[in-house]
């Protein structure tokens, strides 16, 4: 098949794109496909064009585009097939005030919030006591994300994301072991327990894409009981916001109890990701991870003419 390759993109997750490219470049060249790269970066226009004269798109985007569901949109528009969930659901899943709304609908546990979509008052103060993590509303690979210790420290923080044009939302803080939990398909996939090497810090952009700078131990050596509770609700969190064929949540678990942080609906693929180390344990080289989100991208797609 000839298969349009996109990434790159605009967002603060550029590079991580980029790399992951290089891994699926080999992969689909591996399996026999014609493969050729797009950057929508470049030439964004030239995308319905390339779509039309290509027969799947194989999107490793991160942030927008590519997460926030407009290239889904396009290639839809287009008639070209492509892994991963469409452009409702991968809105929902990257939009964190939206997705932490329906894991509270559908009594998903998740740490307690605040959104902050505007300038709070002068006066303001948030409800939730310090230490928090605050994030950018729609954002990725953990970049961005601080740990404020005081209110002074909140509001700081607040008003530098606000005068960026984003938006913040404010997460408890809640201690405890990290595990993150792919979904392929419709089965979830081992989890996996994330140990950053420094055990005051969390599961940041450096540990993520630095060798060596956090332990990854697939799968996860906790409960049996557990795992089975943590692989449910990845499952739940990926039927809840509406998603197709893969993703990745990542979770907190304090006391025994997880607790859904974000689902992930294009996990990365460089050497150092975590949705192939998961996959491996289940069976999967690369190379057949990619030819298994092919296959579900065609299926849906099929699905979809037929209907």
């Amino acid at each position: 098949m000839r298969i349009l390759l996109i990434g790159g993109g605009w967002s603060n997750e550029r590079e991580i794109s980029l790399k992951g490219v290089r891994s699926i470049n080999s992969a689909l060249e591996a399996l026999g496909h014609e493969v050729v790269f797009f950057d929508p970066a470049w030439n964004f226009y030239r995308l319905p064009e390339q779509a039309a004269a290509s027969d799947f798109a194989f999107i490793n985007l991160h942030g927008a585009p590519g997460e926030d569901g407009v290239l889904q949109g396009v290639l839809e528009q287009a008639g070209c097939p492509y892994q991963g969930s469409g452009p409702k659901g991968s809105m929902l899943a990257l939009d964190k005030a939206a997705s932490k709304t329906l894991f509270d609908a559908r009594d998903i546990p998740t740490p307690d919030w605040e959104l902050v979509p505007l300038p709070p008052s002068p006066d303001w103060r948030c409800r939730l006591e310090p230490p928090v993590f605050i994030k950018p509303h729609a954002g990725g690979s953990s970049l961005d994300i601080v740990r404020a210790s005081s209110p002074e420290e909140i509001r700081k923080v607040v008003d530098k994301l606000l005068a960026q044009g984003d938006y913040a939302l404010i997460e408890e803080s809640v201690s405890g072991e990290e595990v993150t939990c792919p979904v392929l398909g419709e089965s979830a996939l081992p989890p996996i327990l994330i140990r950053p090497a420094d055990p005051s810090g969390f599961f940041d952009y450096y540990s993520k894409y630095t060798p060596q700078a956090a332990e990854e131990i697939c799968p996860a050596p906790i409960p049996e009981n557990l795992a089975r509770e943590v692989m449910d609700l990845a499952l739940r969190c990926h039927r809840v916001l509406g998603l197709s064929d893969y993703s990745r949540t990542d979770f907190l678990v304090r006391d025994g109890q997880p607790y859904a942080l974000e689902t992930n609906t294009l996990p990365g693929m460089t050497a150092n990701s975590l949705f192939p180390q998961s996959a491996a344990v289940a069976g999967y080289s690369f190379s057949e991870l990619i030819a298994e989100l092919i296959r579900l991208g065609l299926s849906r797609h099929r699905f979809k003419a037929e209907v």
